[in-house]
């Protein structure tokens, strides 16, 4: 499975970043987040670190796997073993850029990734950011729609069936609601392929629950959601934070913000990332 990387800072002996996007856009979601938390980094005179975000698998510059690739089927179409194949893939990944550990930071389904990185991977895990996120599997609606959703792109051949992702409604943050981010949300969403829209579908919708995980935690934590995010709200958030309380996370709750906290609030989610790269680099300096 190939992983199609992009550096925002490639140099550096401190821990690496490595920033896991959502669905259904790719890595440049994190742009302004990425050049915020170095820049601030750098500032604040931490010891530099890369920071990387790669795309997913038929995200972005990343190819869609093929059936060998993903692995097995369910009936209804998700692919069962798909999440762990892409963990894995990026775990070779950050060993052919040189390094042994990261702080993994997933957003949404980013944060299921970070999840099984955790999971299948855990002395690469130096550090642990989830945002907006859950470590639940689909509840069998939900399963179904994310199978509705790649079917109707691989039947269509485009990607109206997730365009909604772009649109913005009254309860929704400033910042959503206004000309530019849709704008550029909606060129974000356009550039995927609908095949790729298909596929992270299927990985999701066949992913394992992962909630038991959080628990084993003992790295450095932090979570952190928009408290107007409608699927992964401030509640659902906290209790992701008592299951991490071994690992004492810091919780940050943005105000205005929804589900896409790092491209709506760049800057309160860098220093969330901030914070949690100096609690890493404190650790590791004591170790």
């Amino acid at each position: 499975m190939k992983i199609a990387n992009h550096a925002y800072r490639e140099e550096g002996e401190g821990t690496p970043i490595v920033l896991l996007h959502a669905f259904p856009v790719d890595h440049r979601m994190w742009d302004e987040c990425a050049r915020l938390l170095i820049d601030r980094a750098d500032r604040a005179g931490m010891e530099p670190f890369p920071v990387y975000a790669p795309d997913m698998p038929g995200a972005g510059d990343s190819p869609v796997p093929s059936a060998q690739e993903s692995g097995p089927t369910d009936p209804d179409g998700a692919y069962s073993q798909a999440l762990d194949r892409m963990s894995e893939a990026y775990a070779d990944l950050l060993t052919s850029l040189g390094h042994r550990e990261a702080i993994w930071v997933g957003l949404s389904m980013g944060g299921y990734l970070a999840e099984a990185l955790v999971r299948l991977r855990p002395q690469m895990v130096a550090g642990l950011a989830l945002c907006d996120t859950t470590a639940d599997a689909d509840k069998p609606s939900s399963r179904a729609n994310r199978l509705h959703v790649a079917a109707q792109a691989e039947r269509e051949g485009n990607v109206h069936a997730v365009m909604s992702f772009a649109q913005s409604g009254p309860g929704d943050s400033t910042i959503k609601r206004s000309p530019e981010y849709t704008a550029r949300f909606t060129g974000w969403v356009q550039d995927q392929s609908p095949e790729g829209i298909a596929w992270r579908q299927r990985m999701a919708a066949g992913r394992p629950d992962q909630r038991a995980i959080l628990s084993q935690v003992r790295v450095p934590a932090a979570v952190v959601c928009g408290e107007l995010d409608p699927s992964s709200p401030p509640s659902s958030m906290q209790a992701i934070v008592d299951t991490l309380r071994p690992a004492d996370p810091s919780f940050t709750a943005i105000a205005d913000c929804g589900h896409f906290s790092a491209a709506e609030r760049p800057d309160r989610v860098a220093d969330a990332l901030l914070a949690l790269a100096r609690r890493v680099a404190d650790r590791r300096a004591n170790h």
